[in-house]
Order: structure tokens, then sequence, then C-alpha cells
């Protein structure tokens, strides 16, 4: 089969041919039909400082997929060969005190497809059945492929009650656009999303109905009379990785305000603590998704108006991949898609 490894230890990944998995009594085989781009499969392509300590060379990476099950192991039950599917990339063990406790997301020995275990930038993936999300007909391929990044939306977005609440997002890339859509789907008053790239901020315009600010030209707090607020926001999501992005956010939320991190600054950053314990923050690191529940609700959402579509702004056949890979990296992009056939 054809497939992106991880071939030498710099920057960019090659098409290999590889044998198509072997399927276990509780696996089954998927073939892929597309596969979406992620900010790790970047960090992988770079051979960052994460990549070279994480990924082991040889690896097929890749880990946003929507595909059809085409042979199913012997002791798998309840799914059918020709079904459609996405799937859960997080491979968790069995025996530590969360797992044990269906807080799968939370399990220590969780390794992930593309990263630490074969992905799915393949013809072909092997995938535990437990892990395996059928798609119902409402939900096509494309939107298959990124429910794992949505997933990562929604779980952010939902950590706290936004109904009637004023959101403050930072950082306009995919995941943070798709969480302003989320946000404003389950009933926020105002959800306003920041960033420094103008193409990122126009395209969070165009997906969901927000207000986006550019804040390297405009201070943030220039947004509140028009939105009615007086005094900040209640809910932030972190999304960017940026430490001046989330020191912003501190600054802007009112008392008592919560934060849902998502985004990973780069090593060890400077934290005055002080402003947040005085104003009572309460703030949540978000990792992965909840597993399934996570699957659910934005399986239900979809089903039901949530529209991320416009997210997508690129589509390559599977062989293009390079030229996907750049365009993701330009940061002009939303979400890229291959196209596996």
């Amino acid at each position: 089969m054809k497939a992106l490894a991880k071939m030498k230890p710099e920057t960019g990944l090659w098409a290999v041919d590889r044998a198509v998995p072997e399927v276990g009594p509780e696996d089954v085989l998927i073939r892929v039909k597309k596969t979406g781009i992620c900010g790790t499969d970047i960090h992988i392509w770079n051979w960052d400082d994460w990549a070279a300590r994480t990924v082991p060379l040889g690896l097929v990476t890749g880990h946003e997929f929507a595909g059809e099950i085409v042979a199913k192991g012997a002791l798998v039950e309840g799914l059918e060969i020709g079904q459609r599917c996405s799937g859960e990339g997080h491979l968790i063990g069995k025996l530590s005190r969360q797992s044990r406790a269906g807080k799968f997301h939370l399990d220590p020995a969780t390794r992930g497809i593309g990263v630490n275990e074969q992905g799915a930038f393949a013809e072909f993936l092997r995938l535990p059945a437990f892990n395996v999300v059928p798609l119902p007909d409402t939900i096509d391929d494309e939107i298959g492929a990124i429910l794992d990044p949505l997933g990562n939306a929604v779980h952010t977005a939902l950590s706290f009650d936004l109904v009637g609440e004023d959101v403050l997002i930072t950082g306009a890339g995919p995941i943070g656009i798709m969480a302003a859509a989320v946000a404003r789907h389950v009933g926020a008053r105002h959800v306003v999303i920041t960033d420094v790239n103008p193409a990122r901020l126009e395209l969070a315009g165009q997906v969901a109905d927000v207000t986006p600010v550019n804040v390297a030209e405009t201070d943030l707090r220039s947004v509140y009379p028009g939105l009615k607020m007086s005094q900040g926001f209640d809910v932030g999501m972190e999304m960017s990785g940026n430490q001046q992005a989330l020191d912003q956010m501190v600054d802007n939320l009112v008392m008592g305000g919560r934060i849902a991190m998502l985004g990973i600054p780069p090593g060890k950053s400077p934290v005055d603590w002080s402003r947040i314990v005085f104003k009572a923050i309460t703030i949540k690191g978000v990792y992965g998704r909840e597993i399934f529940e996570t699957w659910y609700k934005m399986i239900a959402m979809l089903e039901n108006g949530l529209d991320v579509r416009r997210v997508i702004t690129h589509r390559f056949k599977a062989e293009d991949f390079v030229t996907g890979f750049e365009t993701m990296r330009s940061g002009l992009s939303g979400k890229v898609v291959l196209d596996w056939g």
C-alpha cells in the first residue's frame, strides 16, 4: 500500500510502499478515504525537538481520517464490512485507575496513531474496534476526516457552561475557529476571537458568527462597548500556545472567570499567579477528546445544524502531499484535507 512515513531525521515526509496491516482478533482494517493534516503533523514534518524526542523513524504518520471497514477480526462485534467510519486516535491502556473508571481520555498509558503507532496517512489503517466511530450518512468523509480536531474544539468549548456567556478565544487556527462555531451553536452571547494573522481572522468571520480582533492593531477592550460588555469575558479558550495571549486573556476576564486551555506554550513560561489568584480564575487543561462522550456530542451537533465545512480551505490528492503540507505550513489556510481515492 501507499503511505507517508517519517524516514529521515530532517524536514519532510516520504512516500513509501508498505504491506497492508494484518488485523488481530479485536481489530478492524479501514480503507482510508480522506485524511486531515494536523498541527501535530506539521511538528513531525518540521522535525522539531518534540518530534525528535517522540516519533520513531519509519513511522507512518497521520491521525485524522475517514474511511470504510474492509476487514475485521474474529472477535469484533457491532461493526460491519463496508461500514463508514472515523476513529479515536488515542489508543488507551486498560490497567490504570482512570481507564478502569471509564475516564479513558485520562489514561496515562495512552499512545497515539501517527505519533507512537502506525498512522492514517496510508491507503489502509489497522485500528482496534474499540476506537472505531461509525459515521452516519449525514456526515460525509470530508467532515469525518476532521472530527479529531473538531473533537478538540468541542472538548474545549464544552468545558464550561457557555449559555448566555461572553467568550474570548485566543488563537484563530482551525481548532480555535471551530471552537468559536461550537460556542455560538450552544448559546454563547458573544464570541470574540483574537489573532495577529489577518487571513485566519477573516476565515473565522466566514465560518462562525464571531467578532474577530487583530490584537496587533486593535485594543481588545475597544470592542466592549459595541458588545454591551462592561467588565470583561466570562469564559476564555486559549488555543494559541502564546504566553502573551494567555496574559491578555487573564487581563480581560471577569472576576471568577474560567479558562479552558488547549494551546501549549513552548517550554516554561512565566505566569503572574497573583493576577489569577486575586481574580479567582479557574484554569482547566484540555487534552484530546473525552472518549467517547465528545464524539457523541459533536456528531449530534453536526446533525443538528453545526456547520464547520468552511474551515476546510484546501483539498489535495494524497500524491500531492508536499503541496498540502506547504499550504498548511504557510499559516494562510484552514484545514487541509488529502484525498486517498
